[in-house]
């Protein structure tokens, strides 16, 4: 197993990944505190091993979208309180300070403190996240499906016929109504088309 420290900063954000046995430090990473540094630190996770946990200095203000992006992801994030962490940067061997000294120590603070809290996602919103999850698949559900009826559409209008004509087809097609326009004979893709709407 390893523990995760990260220290992070308004701008970006630097983890290292310390042996739960050992305390040996095994890797570092730092990346943007964004959404893409997220996906960067998960990917970083999944290439060192599968059972991990984070810890995380617990500064609300700098570490609150990092930590509510990890739990979205299902991993488990432990807060380490500020004051722990004087202790645990002299205890460090390293001298000096920089920011992967710091996830360091974070990391080593949540070995020696097996109590520290568990954070996770508040009621009201872990059921947000549900509910955003669930709506971003059905606008992609919805823009797959607008995108079938389209290309059925135009398959089903004769290349003849004018651009306006077609466009006018398209439109009366994809109404309320979901059917085929009586004045025109139906097709394989007319079929396939109305199938799906139903």
């Amino acid at each position: 197993m390893i523990v995760i420290g990260i220290d992070a900063h308004m701008r970006s954000h630097t983890a290292v990944a310390v042996d739960a046995g050992t305390g040996r430090q095994l890797a570092e990473r730092s990346v943007a505190a964004d959404e893409d540094g997220c996906c960067d630190l998960l990917a970083f996770a999944d290439g060192l091993e599968v059972e991990r946990e984070w810890a995380i200095e617990d500064c609300r203000s700098l570490s609150r979208h990092l930590e509510a992006a990890l739990l979205r992801s299902g991993e488990r994030v432990r807060r380490v309180p500020p004051k722990l962490m004087s202790g645990a940067r002299k205890s460090a061997r390293t001298f000096g300070k920089s920011d992967a000294i710091d996830a360091a120590a974070v990391a080593r603070a949540a070995l020696r403190e097996p109590d520290l809290p568990v954070a996770q996602l508040a009621g009201p919103e872990r059921e947000i996240a549900l509910l955003l999850d669930h709506r971003a698949n059905l606008v992609v559900e919805r823009t797959r499906t607008q995108a079938r009826m389209r290309w059925l559409c135009s398959s089903s209008i004769p290349a003849s016929s004018s651009r306006a004509a077609r466009a006018a087809t398209c439109v009366s097609w994809s109404g309320s109504s979901g059917s085929w326009p009586s004045s025109r004979p139906a097709s394989c893709c007319a079929s396939v088309a109305s199938c799906s709407l139903a």
